[in-house]
């Protein structure tokens, strides 16, 4: 038994069938009942609405088996276009033809509702098949929702992760400009104490004299630029020994460390101060034993 949805598509080509082979019948029992008796007439009314109705019975069933025949189809829509015609032909011999003409489309109309139920049949899902689909439909929407929602709030991460990332790197860059700017204060401090008059008095009165032309003093550490250092190639402790023996030997007496260390970064050598010192204390410490 057809279901609801069926007989959405199968009622109105079977009520549109059935009208069209009575007006058929009426049409031919009209129209030849004047020329012969009105049963014979009516048997060949009958006879073509049977033709059109086995036709179209035997196209029915070759479509609930899945298949078709092109000769059936031909034949079906033979019947429809010889209703067709004697409804015109019958319009066209009255007075007023306009109300007859009217429904003389009516039995190709029948033919081709019965065309859009068998494109449905054909293309028509049972209820289960329909449900999966929208179980389908429903899992790739929230599927595509959550997506959404796990890109926007990977998104509100990442700006919030670069945000604090940006203000505790301008927090570095303020402190670290501070203290570059104490740190030069406190070096030129520094700088001019050791340069002062009263530094060296100072210091005498808290060490004794060596030779009689002695002076006390005390060296600076060297504050040395990091991006020279950084740019500049890396000597092994092999050739800073030997670039500070050279340069002990090229005068006499031998310069200081201080004097050493001006000398090593003026030739354009880098290596950091404790490196420096250690290689200086190394290469006099040869020399005053080989002395």
């Amino acid at each position: 038994m057809p279901d609801l949805k069926q007989l959405r598509t199968v009622g109105p080509a079977i009520a549109m069938t059935a009208v069209s082979m009575v007006l058929t019948v009426v049409v031919v029992v009209m129209w030849l009942g004047e020329s012969m008796h009105w049963g014979v007439a009516l048997v060949v009314g009958l006879g073509l609405d049977g033709g059109w109705l086995a036709t179209l019975a035997y196209e029915r069933r070759l479509a609930a088996q899945g298949d078709h025949n092109n000769v059936v189809t031909g034949v079906g829509w033979g019947f429809g276009l010889v209703a067709t015609g004697v409804l015109v032909a019958h319009a066209l011999g009255e007075a007023s033809p306009g109300a007859w003409l009217a429904v003389a489309w009516l039995p190709l109309a029948a033919k081709g509702l019965w065309l859009v139920h068998g494109l449905w049949e054909r293309t028509a899902l049972t209820p289960r098949a329909l449900d999966s689909i929208r179980t389908i439909q429903q899992e790739a929407r929230d599927e595509a929702a959550v997506a959404r929602a796990r890109l926007r709030a990977e998104a509100g991460t990442e700006e919030t992760r670069l945000t604090a990332v940006t203000e505790a790197g301008a927090r570095v860059a303020r402190v670290q400009a501070k203290t570059a700017g104490d740190l030069a204060g406190a070096w030129s401090v520094l700088e001019a104490a050791r340069q002062g008059d009263g530094t060296a008095r100072a210091l005498t009165c808290v060490t004794e004299r060596v030779t009689p032309a002695s002076q006390p003093k005390w060296a600076l550490p060297v504050w040395e630029s990091l991006t020279a250092l950084e740019a500049a190639p890396v000597l092994s402790d092999d050739d800073l020994d030997r670039i500070v023996a050279e340069l002990l030997d090229s005068t006499t007496p031998p310069m200081s460390y201080r004097d050493l260390a001006a000398a090593f970064r003026k030739a354009g050598h880098a290596a950091g101060e404790t490196r420096l010192r250690s290689a200086w204390r190394r290469v006099t410490t040869a020399a005053e034993a080989g002395a």
